[in-house]
C-alpha cells in the first residue's frame, strides 16, 4: 500500500483534485461546501464545513492523513493534531501556490506522473487563454469584488487571472495581501479608478449585480454605464484549485471577449 489511504478533506480544492488524481478512493470524508466533482457530497460523508467542524466526526471517519487550508482552519487542525493525527495543511494563494498543492498531494500519495500531468493540462490552458489574450484590441479595467460589507478585492490568484484573460485588475497592487481585511477597499476607490468591468464574487452568498449598479456614484463608473457587471459563482473561482483555473478563468475570459464588440 502506498502512502495515505484514508484521507479527511476538511476543504474543498483538495477533494477535486483527489478525483482528478484517480485517487477518489481514499477519501473517508470531505467538506460540506465541496462542488466539484458535480454530486460529491452524495458519495462521502459530511465531515466538516469550512471555518467550522465537530472534531469528533473528523475522528469517527478514523483519517490516516487529514488536509486542511488557511487560517480559517487553524483551530480545527489544532485539535486534530493535539489528538495524534496526521495533518498536512496547504495556504496556497496564487497560481504557482496551486501547482505546489497538486504537487505535493502527487508526492504524499506516489502519483507523481499524474499530478505532473495534471499540471501540465492546466498550464495548457493558461497558455491558451494568454494567446487569446493577445488578440483582444483592449485590455479592460477590472475591479473584482471578493466581498461587500466591507468592500474586498480579489486575492492573489484571481488577480492574475484576471490578468492572463486579458484584462488589467485596478487593485493589483493589494491582491497579494493574505488577509482579506487587507484588501479591503473604499467606494470611492473603486469609483476613482473607473473599471470597464465588474466581476463578483461573494463568498457562500449570490453577488447581486443590481444592488452593486444602484450603489450611491457608482453611475459614474463605466461598466455600470455599459452594464458590464456580472457574476461569477464562488465555487467556480475562489476556490484555489482546479477549479479557478478549469472553469473561472474562461468565465473571466468570455467577459472580456463580450467586452471588445462594445
Amino acid at each position: 500500500m502506498k502512502g495515505p489511504q484514508r484521507i479527511a478533506c476538511l476543504s474543498s480544492e483538495t477533494v477535486e483534485v483527489l478525483y482528478a488524481l484517480g485517487q477518489e478512493h481514499r477519501i473517508v470524508g470531505i467538506t460540506a461546501f465541496a462542488r466539484h466533482p458535480a454530486g460529491v457530497t452524495k458519495k462521502h460523508p459530511i465531515i466538516s464545513g469550512f471555518s467550522t467542524a465537530k472534531a469528533d466526526k473528523i475522528f469517527a471517519v478514523e483519517p490516516d492523513l487529514i488536509l486542511a487550508y488557511s487560517s480559517l482552519q487553524g483551530e480545527i487542525v489544532k485539535e486534530c493534531i493535539l489528538a495524534g493525527y496526521e495533518v498536512h495543511f496547504f495556504n496556497q494563494r496564487s497560481i504557482a501556490g496551486i501547482f505546489k498543492m497538486i504537487e505535493t498531494l502527487g508526492l504524499l500519495l506516489k502519483c507523481t506522473e499524474r499530478a505532473n500531468a495534471l499540471i501540465a493540462q492546466l498550464q495548457a490552458e493558461i497558455d491558451a487563454a494568454k494567446l487569446e489574450a493577445t488578440r483582444f484590441a483592449i485590455r479592460p479595467k477590472v475591479y473584482f469584488e471578493e466581498w461587500h460589507t466591507p468592500l474586498y478585492t480579489g486575492i492573489h490568484w484571481v488577480s492574475e487571472l484576471i490578468n492572463i484573460a486579458g484584462g488589467d485588475d485596478v487593485f493589483a497592487t493589494i491582491a497579494q495581501q493574505v488577509s482579506a481585511k487587507n484588501r479591503t477597499v473604499l467606494p470611492e476607490q473603486v469609483i476613482a479608478a473607473a473599471p470597464d468591468l465588474i466581476l463578483g464574487s461573494w463568498c457562500g452568498q449570490k453577488f447581486e449585480t443590481e444592488v452593486v449598479k444602484a450603489r450611491a456614484d457608482w453611475q459614474t463608473i463605466p461598466a455600470v454605464q455599459h452594464n458590464q457587471v456580472h457574476e461569477i459563482a464562488s465555487e467556480d473561482l475562489l476556490v484555489p484549485g482546479i477549479t479557478a483555473i478549469t472553469r473561472g478563468l474562461p468565465l473571466i475570459q468570455s467577459y472580456i471577449r463580450s467586452f471588445q464588440s462594445l
